[in-house]
């Protein structure tokens, strides 16, 4: 199973290029609002057209503007879930799921009941979709997609109109869904909780144009840039100076990190996710506390953690006691980013 998109569209201020290659089952872009991730699927799935590119479904070209290939969304093979599942108002549960048949009408009835019957819809099936709650509506809409037998799907946004307990259950039972599912699933999503939850690959898109495609999970242990490193969620960061192979200076933070990744001369920033830093086995430990006043000094120093004096005008008199209490010494903060501290015996 494969996906390969190469496409270029461009609009009035805008202009999409999306490339990249797909060998799993289960891919994401993800990408901002208005970043050109719904442009992509839209024309993957046919009902809009590149200006020039190809796209490969499974080995089978479905568009080539140099060849000339540009085959009709209904023989593309490929299934799309739309944002809010786009149901026909006017149709039953019934009729909608029909609209996605593509076989033989003598076998339209069977087929629709089957489908009924595998998604749970059977006693629904004279209801209207504003009867129906969201998790039948996403059933209805898995159906009609379903039915038509399709090589791959395209999910857009499945879950952005929903919030809370709702969100929660659908995402299970799409989880139990893609299980079964033979082809190919391709998700855009803004949610970088759901790209990590639902894709073995991800391609991260800005302003239109491709930044990275690779393993989600390395992608986000390891972005390789910085727009890339913000997409998937890290929001600390710094610009570094290259210390030694293993140990960087933090300009942002204005601390000295040593790193396991051995520093390459092109690397200009590092960042730290919130859920990589652990807590010290100790009391105290890798911890140091800022106090201007002999007691707090001493108060930090008693549950174990090293300590920086500052000095200020209101305890100047008492310098001396400080620095007897104290590990470090500063008259302001810009010592510590200069690293011109005074170190205290």
């Amino acid at each position: 199973m494969a996906i390969q998109i190469n496409i270029e569209k461009n609009f009035k201020g805008f202009a999409l290029k999306s490339v990249f290659e797909s060998n799993t089952s289960a891919t994401g872009i993800l990408g901002a609002s208005g970043s050109g991730k719904s442009m992509t699927l839209r024309c993957i799935a046919g009902i809009e057209t590149p200006d020039r590119g190809k796209i490969v479904i499974n080995g089978r070209t479905v568009f080539d503007s140099e060849k000339k290939i540009n085959l009709k969304p209904q023989e593309r093979r490929i299934g799309y879930l739309f944002q809010n599942y786009a149901l026909f108002p006017t149709m039953t549960v019934k009729d909608n799921i029909l609209c996605g048949y593509r076989g033989e009408k003598g076998q339209r009835e069977e087929k629709a009941r089957d489908f009924m019957k595998r998604y749970q819809l059977e006693v629904l099936e004279n209801r209207y979709p504003s009867q129906l709650s969201g998790g039948q509506q996403q059933r209805v809409a898995l159906a009609r997609m379903m039915i038509g037998e399709p090589e791959a799907i395209l999910l857009d946004e499945p879950f952005s109109a929903l919030d809370g307990y709702l969100k929660d259950v659908l995402q299970k039972d799409m989880q139990e869904f893609l299980k079964q599912y033979q082809g190919d699933m391709l998700m855009v999503t803004h949610s970088r909780d759901e790209a990590f939850r639902f894709c073995n690959e991800l391609m991260l898109l800005k302003d239109g144009k491709t930044l990275i495609f690779g393993d989600t999970r390395k992608l986000f242990e390891q972005p390789q840039l910085l727009e890339a490193a913000r997409l998937t969620g890290c929001k600390n960061s710094s610009r570094i100076e290259r210390m030694g192979e293993y140990q960087v200076f933090a300009l942002d933070w204005g601390i000295s990190l040593r790193t396991e990744q051995k520093v390459e001369l092109d690397m200009t920033h590092i960042a730290i996710r919130g859920h990589w830093i652990r807590p010290s086995e100790k009391a105290g430990e890798n911890c140091l506390v800022f106090e201007d006043v002999p007691m707090g000094i001493l108060a930090g120093k008693n549950a174990g953690m090293k300590v920086c004096a500052v000095e200020d005008s209101y305890s100047k008199e008492q310098m001396e006691q400080k620095k007897k209490l104290a590990d470090y010494y500063i008259k302001d903060y810009d010592e510590v980013l200069n690293q011109t501290f005074e170190v205290l015996k």
